[in-house]
């Protein structure tokens, strides 16, 4: 039978300025470990540390821009345009301009802070 997920829990965000994660699937709002589905609003200007996680993590851009730097260089992810980011492969995310960006992030495993690896 179907289960309805009546509302997000929002969970703390690290970065530069405070951003938005609504989580509706994964281990904090409805335990599941094996994926986590998050809706993120972060300001222009906001930044967070580079990330070498250990889950692989898809994130559709719903409104924005929000940029992707990897070890080869840097994408800008449009509205309407998603990117995927392998488990293990080094990525920062950012939303440099001033309309920031809304997305939706998909994590396989769910994401967890113990597996994130986070740069110093």
């Amino acid at each position: 039978m179907p289960t309805l997920v009546e509302q997000p829990t929002t969970v703390e965000a690290v970065g530069t300025k405070p951003k938005v994660i609504d989580e509706y699937v994964g281990r904090v709002n409805t335990g599941d470990d094996t994926i986590s589905i998050a809706r993120m609003r972060s300001p222009g200007g906001w930044e967070e540390p580079g990330q070498r996680p250990e889950f692989q993590e898809w994130t559709l851009v719903v409104h924005g821009v929000l940029v992707v730097e990897h070890e080869g260089g840097r994408l800008e992810v449009r509205e309407g345009q998603a990117v995927r980011a392998e488990a293990g492969e080094w990525v920062r995310y950012s939303s440099p301009y001033p309309d920031g960006a809304e997305y939706v992030a998909v994590c396989r495993p769910a994401f967890a802070p113990e597996t994130v690896h986070r740069d110093e």
